[in-house]
């Protein structure tokens, strides 16, 4: 198959093209700069802006499925009035363009993954939340909403909505960030650390992206694990399997004087369940956190 992959350049992309190649797909990513792009497994890098209009028809030509993965990172800076219009219209904007796309090629592609993400159910306490459950509140929630609805379209293209947990990967993402004050004996919970931690190993989610393109999925697909941990229960695994203690939580005053309303993003519980991928037959490599952090780090 010819696959159209946005944000091929990170974390998930990259996973992603890798394995798609190897099994001999050819891969067609898009890039603000591809002259800059290195080491990505694609046939072709193409260059598109996200925000100027749909890819090109070079692009779109003759392509079988397109997984559209662009968007601006949630955690990496202060959210301003400014950086949180940037977090939606990346995402809002660029999913239109990509829609307005594949209305204009002939013929259309069968198939278009797109990711959202478990921000979608907003703050929900204990509520076991799968793919039918309701909207939440808040930022993240009120983006994902309008993401989606662009991706939702009346296309006569198969959709799938890849709702993405928290990504443990040992290459970068929010793992990352957390072994510093591990490694150095101050790990812990967050706050209570009572909230949900709705993790995935990034080998589930590039699975759970490949089964909504080569498994007739529609509709919102959550990328979690089964296994449903807390916060605290996610800070004893990783100080065990760091052989750290794990018992120093940081007060929720002290996120909120660091991170300000970013820190919504550390504190929101979500207790996602899979039950679209589990029901549509996928199989997960690490469906527990335990082995999913031996994998890890070793």
């Amino acid at each position: 198959m010819k696959i159209l992959v946005t944000g091929a350049t990170g974390l998930i992309g990259r996973h992603l093209c890798k394995s798609l190649t190897s099994e001999g797909h050819s891969v067609i990513a898009l890039s603000r700069a591809p002259e800059k792009v290195r080491d990505l497994d694609a046939a072709e890098i193409l260059k598109w802006d996200p925000m100027s209009g749909p890819p090109s028809a070079e692009a779109l030509s003759q392509t079988d499925a397109i997984v559209h993965l662009a968007g601006e990172p949630v955690a990496d800076h202060k959210w301003t009035d400014e950086q949180k219009k940037r977090i939606r219209d990346s995402r809002v904007i660029s999913t239109r363009n990509i829609v307005d796309g594949i209305r204009l090629s002939s013929p259309m592609p069968s198939v278009l993954v797109s990711a959202s993400a478990v921000g979608f159910y907003g703050e929900r306490g204990d509520e076991l939340l799968d793919e039918d459950s309701a909207a939440g509140g808040g930022f993240l929630s009120e983006v994902c909403q309008e993401w989606e609805k662009e991706a939702a379209s009346d296309l006569a293209v198969r959709t799938a909505i890849v709702r993405i947990g928290v990504v443990l990967s040992s290459e970068g993402g929010a793992l990352k960030k957390m072994l510093t004050p591990f490694k150095l004996f101050a790990g812990g919970p967050l706050a209570s650390g009572r909230q949900w931690f709705p993790w995935v190993h990034i080998d589930d989610v590039v699975g759970i992206l490949r089964h909504a393109l080569f498994h007739p999925v529609s509709g919102p697909v959550n990328a979690v694990a089964p296994e449903c941990v807390t916060n605290a229960e996610f800070s004893r695994a990783l100080g065990g399997a760091l052989h750290r203690p794990a018992f120093m939580p940081t007060p929720e005053f002290a996120l909120r004087l660091v991170f300000g309303e970013r820190a919504d993003v550390l504190l929101m519980s979500n207790r996602v369940v899979p039950k679209v991928a589990l029901d549509t037959g996928y199989s997960f490599r690490f469906p527990n956190l335990s082995p999913a952090l031996e994998d890890l780090l070793g």
